[in-house]
Formats: C-alpha cells, sequence, structure tokens
C-alpha cells in the first residue's frame, strides 16, 4: 500500500477533489497547514511571527492506495488538476504503508 501526501494551493482543492472521487478515491484527509509555496496573489500572503517568514495557507491532501497502479493514477490526477501556472505549484510524497490496522470497538 502507498500513502500519498500532496500540498496544493487552497484554491486548486475542488478540481483536485472533484478528479480523484471522479476516479473513485473516496477516503481523502484535508488539513489547512502554514507553508511557503510561493503566493499565488497578496491575498494568499500572510506573516508568520513565530516564524518570522511570510507564509501562505495550503491545504495538505492525504490518501492511501491499494496498489502502486492506483498511486500512480491519483498522482496524476493530482499533478493535472492542482497547476497554477507557476513553476512550482506544490508538492507530492509517496510513502509505502507497512501495516494498515483497523481500530475496533
Amino acid at each position: 500500500m502507498k500513502e500519498i501526501k500532496a500540498f496544493i494551493h487552497r484554491n486548486r482543492a475542488a478540481d483536485v477533489i472533484r478528479a480523484l472521487k471522479g476516479a473513485g478515491f473516496t477516503s481523502l484527509s484535508l488539513i489547512d497547514v502554514k507553508g511557503m509555496l510561493a503566493a499565488l496573489d497578496t491575498r494568499e500572503r500572510e506573516y508568520s511571527i513565530e516564524l518570522g517568514e511570510e507564509t501562505i495557507t495550503e491545504l495538505k491532501l492525504e490518501l492511501v492506495c491499494e496498489d502502486e497502479n492506483r498511486a500512480a493514477e491519483a498522482v496524476h490526477l493530482i499533478q493535472e488538476n492542482a497547476r497554477t501556472g507557476q513553476p512550482e505549484a506544490g508538492w507530492i510524497y509517496i510513502s509505502e504503508i507497512q501495516a494498515a490496522l483497523p481500530i475496533s470497538g
């Protein structure tokens, strides 16, 4: 199994989620995170006093895929739908999952 984590601009989230759900990916987690992707415009920019840097609120999307083929399909859909027109519109990380255990009761 593979875990995919993608950091994308929030304004691209709806298109990415729609594409993934349309392809049958339903177990998605979405988390707002502070990051340092290049802002698309001045409204995205925030100054973090804690970090002493300019940040933006990005979206972290997490998805688990059963096999390599589904992971490749998900990565392709994210890449196609998260584009912003900038040279670097986000990042996708893929990790191997050693085990997936249910929580019962």
